[in-house]
């Protein structure tokens, strides 16, 4: 199957999550690929190469864990370092009705002059990678953490699965800028997301983990345990260009995979770069904040300003609209 164009140079499976289970061996996954999406992220900012592939990364992941939320839902990924790479924040807005996109972004705070040239892993150093689901209003927001380890945002992932979901998962992730005759360079990115469904209790781990952390082979036994290394040893066969390249849709990728796990396709989800940011919001995030706190945010020009580091929006306010003394006048 050749790839069908869409407008600039976008390929008919780009910027979708594609679900799907095998059915032979009690696995679910999911096939990601974010191209204009990541474009969209990756062009608000000049990172360094370094801090681009850890967005990267990290853009793929939220893709493809957050395909799973409900509808209006929203599933936040973080990672807090004492690394060059301090924060790395990502959204996954689920979709406001069915059939609708859902919307991605992410940003990555970071300082220039402790960059090194090692890989991109090596930027962030102790610290926590987080995963949140906000479900809305009246409903508490559910957070896990683990600790960053393993060599990779991936591995993280992983650890975080096998440690706070006890659910084996495994990641391949592939980014990077493409280009060709005619067309400009873009990103291009892809990934694959196993996760294994048990059958018994999910807290029946056979192992101790390495250190303190379990790992998804420490909770998969018997038969359970063949259908999942069986799984992963395909896994590890999938080439780079079968994950961003133009020529393989997720559903034949699947089928050069898995076949004989008789793997079963379900609804694929549109993703779009996206953000929330409005005036409303910088408003209610200012409210805090007494007539004393704003004048000292007040610029020379009298005026009071905010960028959204996810998308570079800029709002510019009255500094005597904001502030809760400014709602309690306004009140009245």
């Amino acid at each position: 199957m050749t790839a069908q164009q869409q407008p600039g140079n976008q390929i008919a499976w780009d910027d979708s999550v594609l679900p799907f289970q095998l059915d032979n061996c009690d696995i679910r996954g999911r096939v990601a690929r974010l191209d204009g999406v990541l474009d969209g992220i990756l062009s608000q900012h000049d990172y360094p190469p370094q801090v681009e592939a850890l967005v990267a990364e990290m853009a793929l992941l939220t893709a493809l864990i957050g395909q799973t939320i409900k509808l209006r839902w929203k599933l936040s990924l973080q990672v807090q370092s004492k690394g060059a790479v301090r924060m790395i924040a990502t959204d996954y807005y689920g979709p406001q009705e069915d059939g609708r996109s859902a919307q991605i972004r992410a940003y990555a705070s970071y300082d220039a002059d402790r960059l090194s040239d090692s890989v991109p892993f090596d930027q962030v150093g102790e610290g926590y990678f987080a995963i949140m689901i906000d479900q809305g209003q009246g409903m508490t927001p559910y957070q896990g953490i683990t600790p960053l380890a393993g060599g990779s945002l991936a591995a993280c992932a992983e650890a975080y699965f096998a440690q706070s979901e006890q659910l084996p998962t495994r990641f391949s992730l592939s980014f990077g800028r493409s280009s060709g005759p005619a067309e400009a360079e873009h990103w291009r990115a892809g990934g694959l997301m196993l996760q294994h469904m048990p059958k018994a209790s999910p807290f029946a781990a056979k192992g101790e983990g390495t250190g303190d952390l379990l790992s998804a082979n420490d909770l998969v036994h018997g038969d359970e345990e063949e259908n999942w290394n069986r799984a992963n040893i395909l896994l590890d066969t999938v080439e780079d260009l079968e994950l961003i390249g133009p020529s393989v849709p997720p559903t034949d990728l699947l089928l050069r995979l898995f076949h004989e796990e008789q793997p079963r396709v379900f609804d694929a989800q549109a993703v779009r770069f996206g953000c929330t940011c409005s005036e409303d919001r910088v408003r209610q995030s200012l409210s805090i904040y007494s007539a004393k706190d704003i004048e000292k945010m007040t610029t020379d020009d009298g005026r009071v300003t905010a960028d959204c580091q996810f998308c570079g929006a800029h709002y510019d306010l009255d500094p005597a609209t904001v502030g809760f003394e400014a709602e309690t006048t306004s009140g009245d």
